[in-house]
């Protein structure tokens, strides 16, 4: 897991925050403090950005990378799930035919209720 917490130290966004949490499943989620943290395949925000769902704001805490190799179920459960298979489940089924290829590094974002 590389940890990097100064936007300074961090690579170009690759897509903006309003892109970060869409599924409308996982929104409520969030609403409700379910989920705390998203993985994308790029990196949507900023460390002190913030995020506004259903008019609620969530600011960006920590961005770093993590292979998905490297992911417990702890860190299924910020995301929402209780365990990891249940989160890889989830994530499989919304990109069919896509492996889960644990040296694949992704970006986590945590966030917290402003």
């Amino acid at each position: 897991m590389t940890l990097q917490n100064k936007n300074d130290a961090l690579p170009p966004k690759t897509c903006t925050i309003e892109r970060l949490v869409t599924v409308p499943a996982d929104i409520e989620k969030v609403i409700k403090g379910e989920k705390t943290a998203t993985r994308r395949n790029g990196r949507y925000a900023d460390i002190g950005e913030v995020m506004i769902l259903q008019d609620r704001e969530f600011v960006v805490e920590r961005v770093y990378s993590q292979a998905l190799g490297e992911m417990t179920d702890e860190h299924a459960q910020q995301e929402g799930f209780a365990t990891l298979d249940e989160y890889k489940e989830s994530i499989l089924s919304m990109h069919p035919g896509m492996p889960w290829v644990p040296k694949m590094k992704v970006w986590v974002h945590e966030f917290v209720s402003k």
